[in-house]
This record gives structure tokens, C-alpha cells and sequence, in this order.
């Protein structure tokens, strides 16, 4: 691995274990090594064996730095808060993303960086224009769930690999236009870290105890800004989940609640969420209803789920780079490789 090297010659001899290289008048094809001197530091080009497990690590966190992500779209709140938590990770943010029709040649400005956004009509030629310059890109989505189909069968044509936060949409669909295109692509309709966790503990106890829960009744309560106009997908997978368990319920009796005094005063969401909260409740009760239970999850702001998608690029970017056989991943395999940061 080439890297210019730059410190005080003396230092060279203290900290010699930290890299193993050897000087040679002629080429290697181990090492090649050559200094100059400048003022009172020598410089070096090495070819080298890394000895010290801390300056892998410099050297992983290098790769992310490097990594350019596009994140659309930046008009909204929740691309706008994943354009932060990259900027915070080191990551590159492309300034462009895609937004409606009439944001088109508008500029965002977010963590200190202007993005241009580019409506419907021009994603085609815009995308391509990126990636011509950024040719490992990563395209984070979180739009709205009817651009879900056409945003993944653009970026597949265009041979693009994806983070898919938006929910909705024909999901699918989503899958097979991801896997007849063979497109590296991360899809899962809940970026949040820990919410992940209770979903993939949810799915084991439900592959694990089919039926236990057979004839008791459910009720489920979603709470979230108004803005947002689907089912929530992360209460979609843990009905699901109730389902296998033996549960008898259908997604039109969810009580969706989006009226802003009602969360307030009976789901008791903090007044300064109400325009960015997802407050959870499902309550399970037995057919005498002498025992009952609830599982509940409230999360106010959208930070979580931002950082979750930094992840969930970052982690894509090693299954391109390793050739990964499969192509297809879930927020629950970024958590299994211990790839949250």
C-alpha cells in the first residue's frame, strides 16, 4: 500500500516497530522506498507491512473519508439529517440530489455544504453526470414512496448500488427489479439501529415460538408528523411477526395517529417532535384478557435513523470491494456484521 509518510527523522528511529520497510537503491516488487529532504522532515514513499492494528484502523477510517454518497432527497428533513450524520462520518457528499418538480434549480445548503436539487425530468442525465465523477457512488434514498419503483430501476440501470430508506412503494417489485438487475443494494423500511435490534429479536422469537400467542387479540398504535402519509413499514414487519405468532390482524385496523393534540396529550409526545417523532405501541391481550402484554418503542428527531443509513453505505461499500456473492441486504445484516458504528 502506497502513502507518503512525513515525520521528523528522529522520530524514525523511536517508533521504527510501528512500519516494517527496508531502503533499496533498486525496485522491488515488495517495497520501493525513496526520501528527500525538507526542512527538518525527511519525506518517504513507501511500499510497507503495516505492523500496528491502530494504524489499520487509520487506514479504514481513510477508505470511508473517501466514500461519496448522494443523498436524495435534501429538501426534506430526513435527507437533510442523513447529510449530517455523513458529514460527521467523513463521508463525501455529492452536491446534488433529486427532488420534486417544483424544488428543481433550487440550492439546499446542509452542514455547511450547498446541494443542488434536480427535479423529475433530469435524474437520468444527472445521476449519470455524477457518477462519471464519482465512480464508486453511493445513492442514499429517502424520497417518498411513490418515487420508490422508479428512483431503484433508475439507479439499477444505471448500474448504482443503493441505500432504500423510503418505505412504500410495490416492495415487490423493488426486489426483483434489484436482483434481475444484480445491483448491490441495502433496502429495509427501518434504518434505526436499535429498532433493528427489537425487530430482529421480534423475528427470532417468532420463528422460534409459532403460534405462541395463538387467540390473543392486538392493538397497535402508530404515531408519527403529519407529513408522513404510509403505514409505517417497521409496525408493517412487527405485525408481521405478531402474524406468525399466532395472531389474527389486519394492517387497516391500525389506529394511525396524526393529529397533533392527540399526540401530546395521549401518546405524550415532547411538543418540539411532533414534526419529526415515530411513537410505537402494540398491545397484545389473551381471550379472557386476564393476562396482556405491550411493546412499545418511541423515538423522537431522526438522527437514529441517519446514522443507521451512514451504516448501512458504509458497509454496502465493503460488499462491493470484497465481490460479495449476495447482493441483496437488510438493515439486520448490517447489525449482524457489526457494522454500526
Amino acid at each position: 500500500m502506497a502513502f507518503i509518510l512525513e515525520v521528523p527523522a528522529n522520530l524514525l528511529l523511536r517508533q521504527h516497530n510501528l512500519v516494517s520497510f527496508s531502503i533499496s537503491r533498486r525496485s522491488s516488487p515488495h517495497y520501493t522506498c525513496v526520501s528527500r529532504k525538507q526542512s527538518n522532515f525527511t519525506h518517504f514513499s513507501i511500499s510497507a507491512t503495516l505492523n500496528s492494528p491502530s494504524i489499520q484502523s487509520h487506514m479504514d477510517h481513510a477508505h470511508a473519508v473517501a466514500l461519496p454518497i448522494m443523498v436524495n432527497s435534501c429538501m426534506g428533513k430526513m435527507g437533510q439529517a442523513v447529510v449530517e450524520a455523513g458529514i460527521s462520518a467523513g463521508l463525501h457528499i455529492v452536491p446534488a440530489s433529486f427532488g420534486i418538480e417544483k424544488d428543481a434549480g433550487k440550492t439546499v445548503k446542509v452542514g455547511g455544504k450547498d446541494i443542488q436539487v434536480h427535479g423529475p425530468s433530469d435524474r437520468e442525465t444527472v445521476l449519470a453526470s455524477v457518477l462519471e465523477e464519482y465512480r464508486n457512488l453511493i445513492v442514499v434514498d429517502f424520497t417518498v414512496p411513490n418515487a420508490v419503483n422508479d428512483n431503484a430501476e433508475l439507479y439499477c440501470k444505471s448500474g448504482v448500488p443503493f441505500v432504500m430508506g423510503t418505505t412504500g412503494g410495490d416492495r415487490d417489485r423493488l426486489y426483483k427489479t434489484v436482483e434481475d438487475a444484480g445491483i448491490y443494494a441495502v433496502i429495509s423500511p427501518q434504518m434505526g439501529k436499535q429498532v433493528v435490534a427489537f425487530l430482529a429479536a421480534m423475528e427470532i422469537m417468532a420463528g422460534q415460538f409459532p403460534g405462541a400467542f395463538s387467540g390473543y387479540t392486538l392493538e397497535v398504535l402508530e404515531s408519527h408528523q403529519a407529513t408522513k402519509l404510509d403505514i409505517s413499514g417497521t409496525a408493517k414487519a412487527v405485525i408481521s411477526c405478531f402474524q406468525k405468532l399466532g395472531v389474527s390482524f389486519d394492517l387497516d385496523h391500525i389506529q394511525l395517529i396524526r393529529d397533533r393534540k392527540q399526540q401530546m396529550e395521549t401518546l405524550g409526545v415532547p411538543e418540539e417532535h411532533i414534526n419529526g417523532h415515530a411513537f410505537h405501541t402494540y398491545r397484545l391481550k389473551s381471550p379472557d384478557g386476564t393476562v396482556s402484554f405491550e411493546f412499545q418503542h418511541n423515538v423522537c428527531g431522526r438522527s437514529i435513523y441517519a446514522e443507521g443509513a451512514i451504516d448501512a453505505a458504509l458497509f454496502l461499500s465493503k460488499k462491493i470491494q470484497s465481490k460479495a456473492d449476495k447482493k441483496i441486504y437488510d438493515m439486520i445484516d448490517v447489525l449482524r456484521e457489526g457494522s454500526m458504528r
